[in-house]
């Protein structure tokens, strides 16, 4: 039978559901502290590069460099078990940062946060990969990227909402909840390992992972999607500063539109673009060439968000930042697994993940926080827009980039 004429198995169905919500904890816990960041500034007196060292750096130290051992550890060990132990690994430390008192032991805190993240990716994209058929991977790898939209849209709401009651009681009811879900998921089933022939090559030896770092399509999507990843994860990063310093916006009313905003254009976002990414491959332009078209709409739009002062102007610009910011992820994890293959597809989905992370948590969101400092943003609120021109020159190489790669995957 082919792969189109396979019915999918509802325990799949129920796989996909609970790895979602994993990844929404997974985004929930990584980002609430964002839409904390003027409350932890004004406590602590932090300068801007000491939130984003606190808000990205931590998180990104451990969780870059430990995604690859994890991916090859995905790729030949029990990828339910990994999953389990990083989730109630990182919903611990996330609860614990309500009880920090100073910039190192937050720091720590977050560091942890990232390790057990680090376990998610590469475990969670190769089961979802034996869990359905491969026509209908960028599908599904973008309704399990709903997580992303709906846990980043948490974060906004629950932290704009908590934030009333201080930032430490946001942490302590968003983080420790999660170890029940680190439970479930340890007793998900393992499925078998499968094999798509059209679209792998079986005979890697074990050095061939080689051929992913010579690879020049993995490298130019690698190269491209780290830097939208740059521009779509300094919206989530510095938005909620932003929006405080130059708009004078408080936290509840904002955490308001930018949750509903999320997971308004999240959510449609991930769960169709994918979807619309294999249509692009079908017929012939590839699922690169998506992403192609979706930093080219944010370069414009990116513009608007930074220099307008009219919200009837800001709000659309914002829900079509979100949906561009979101839609590429499922369309670049398909890619990756079909140029990894079966065998090194968790190491592939690691280095992909590494890539992308090192760009928006490691450069961009500590290069927009130099560039703050330097140019008094704290004082000078209207200078931040300055800072956040960082994101549309991304944009922008990241289309070039991309446009190259999806030239040699076509």
């Amino acid at each position: 039978m082919t792969d189109e004429t396979v019915k999918t198995p509802v325990y799949s169905w129920y796989a996909l559901a609970l790895l979602m919500i994993i990844y929404v904890l997974n985004f929930l816990d990584r980002t609430i502290i964002y839409i904390l960041f003027p409350l932890i500034k004004k406590e602590m007196a932090f300068s801007d590069t000491q939130l984003a060292l606190l808000g990205t750096t931590s998180f990104v130290i451990f969780y870059t460099v430990l995604g690859i051992p994890f991916g090859r550890i995905a790729d030949r060990g029990s990828r339910t078990r990994i999953i389990a132990i990083g989730v109630i690994v990182w919903s611990v430390f996330s609860g614990l940062t309500a009880f920090a008192n100073d910039f190192w032991t937050l720091f720590a805190c977050r560091v942890m946060v990232g390790v057990g993240e680090a376990t998610l990716g590469p475990a969670a994209i190769s089961l979802l990969a034996d869990y359905f058929a491969p026509n209908r991977r960028a599908t599904v790898t973008s309704i399990y990227s709903m997580g992303i939209a709906i846990g980043a849209g948490l974060a906004a709401l629950l932290g704009g909402s908590l934030s009333q009651f201080g930032w430490r009681t946001a942490f302590m009811l968003v983080g420790f909840p999660g170890v029940i879900f680190g439970v479930m998921v340890y007793f998900l089933r393992e499925p078998p390992r499968t094999v798509n022939i059209a679209a792998t090559d079986t005979n890697y030896s074990p050095d061939d992972w080689k051929k992913l770092l010579t690879n020049r399509a993995f490298i130019l999507l690698c190269l491209g999607y780290a830097l939208f990843g740059l521009a779509t994860n300094a919206l989530s990063i510095w938005g909620a500063t932003f929006f405080a310093r130059v708009h004078l916006l408080d936290l509840p009313t904002f955490g308001f539109w930018a949750g509903v905003m999320t997971l308004a254009a999240g959510i449609p976002a991930t769960l169709f673009a994918g979807a619309i990414a294999d249509w692009f491959k079908e017929k012939g332009w590839g699922r690169m060439t998506f992403g192609v078209l979706m930093c080219l709409i944010s370069i414009p739009v990116w513009l608007v968000l930074i220099f307008s002062d009219n919200f009837y102007l800001i709000i659309p610009a914002s829900f079509v930042l979100l949906f561009t910011g979101l839609g590429w992820v499922g369309a670049a994890a398909a890619d990756v697994t079909e140029i990894a293959g079966i065998n090194l597809r968790g190491l592939g989905i690691a280095i992909f993940f590494f890539c992308v992370n090192i760009a928006a948590y490691l450069i961009g969101s500590n290069l927009i926080g130099v560039i703050n400092d330097r140019l008094g943003a704290t004082e000078n609120p209207a200078m931040m827009r300055y800072g956040l021109l960082v994101c549309p020159a991304a944009c922008l190489i990241s289309a070039v980039l991309l446009w190259r790669g999806s030239r040699l995957i076509r």
